[in-house]
């Protein structure tokens, strides 16, 4: 099965990838995440794994394939268009921190994609706020960017430094409790607008200190005690006394939020609505129309590179 879609313009770039609007045959708002071909084992590795997965909590993979612009090949993977931007988006637009209603909403959402990937010996690999996508009412968060996920078993090592586990830095292993530790540096996110160590500037001195100086990220004093019970439980330096995901979800921390609550005290996000307007889609670059599978199978997989880590 194929469906008809529309590039719009980009709303997200990386070093290799550009993530774009896109809408379908149908009217539907998507999300596009491209990069040259000769350059997208990377994005292919997402798309092996995105494409086995269906959880409300994680965005939606709908197809992948092949389209060529500008007289070259790109590699798209086609996912749901998540509206109100991601988590890092809504922590700098409410004032560079969230609310614990707020907070404890988002943990519980992210644990609950944590478990499905989990579940399925699937190791995130690069949980930070800018990884989590919010819709536009604040209410559901969804896990994305599976760039960096791998089965629980591979031996190889990938993230953002900052967010890394102490045993992930010393290149000991990247199993599940690395996720937790991740967690962990991400709702200290929500609370203070920073990552956990922000006096580290560069790879090395991060790498550093999170695997060799026995320290821990600061936990914000100002927050409740059943908050700081539960980051000391994703935070623990060795991976086999972190907290796992089933243990976390059940934490006090997380007993007593309503969403209700948590709606009173969000900001609004942006609405996606003026990606109907047509000047949006007549500035566009690129207005090609393409065609993408929708299958779950890769139309690459026989002869796309190696996906492992030197």
């Amino acid at each position: 099965m194929e469906i008809n879609w529309k590039r719009g313009p980009i709303i997200g770039r990386g070093s290799t990838a550009t993530v774009s609007i896109a809408i379908s045959n149908s009217g539907e708002i998507l999300a596009v995440k491209s990069a040259d071909f000769s350059s997208s084992a990377f994005l292919q590795k997402e798309q092996s794994i995105l494409s086995t997965l269906s959880s409300p909590h994680i965005v939606k993979y709908i197809g992948s394939g092949l389209t060529r612009e500008n007289d070259g090949l790109v590699y798209n993977i086609l996912m749901e268009y998540v509206s109100g931007g991601s988590l890092h988006d809504l922590i700098k637009k409410s004032g560079g921190k969230l609310p614990e209603p707020a907070i404890r909403l988002y943990t519980r959402q992210i644990l609950k994609g944590l478990i499905y990937l989990h579940e399925r010996g699937i190791v995130h690999c690069d949980l930070k706020s800018q990884n989590v996508l919010v819709e536009e009412n604040g209410l559901i968060s969804k896990i994305a960017d599976m760039g960096c996920a791998k089965p629980v078993d591979k031996l190889e090592f990938s993230g953002t430094p900052a967010f890394m586990a102490p045993e992930v830095a010393r290149g000991e292993e990247q199993r599940f409790p690395a996720d937790m530790w991740a967690l962990g540096c991400t709702v200290i996110e929500m609370m203070t607008g920073s990552n956990p160590w922000p006096e580290l500037n560069g790879v090395v001195p991060a790498m550093y200190k999170i695997g060799f100086s026995g320290e821990s990220p600061e936990i914000p004093g100002w927050i409740s005690e059943k908050a700081k019970d539960f980051l000391m439980n994703c935070l623990k330096k060795d991976p086999k006394q972190r907290w796992t995901v089933e243990e976390l979800l059940k934490h006090p921390f997380l007993d007593h939020d309503e969403e209700s609550q948590s709606s009173d005290c969000l900001n609004k996000t942006s609405s996606p609505s003026n990606v109907l307007d047509q000047r949006f889609w007549d500035s566009s670059e690129a207005s090609e129309n393409h065609s993408i599978s929708m299958d779950h199978e890769d139309p690459l997989a026989d002869y796309s590179d190696s996906w492992d880590s030197p």
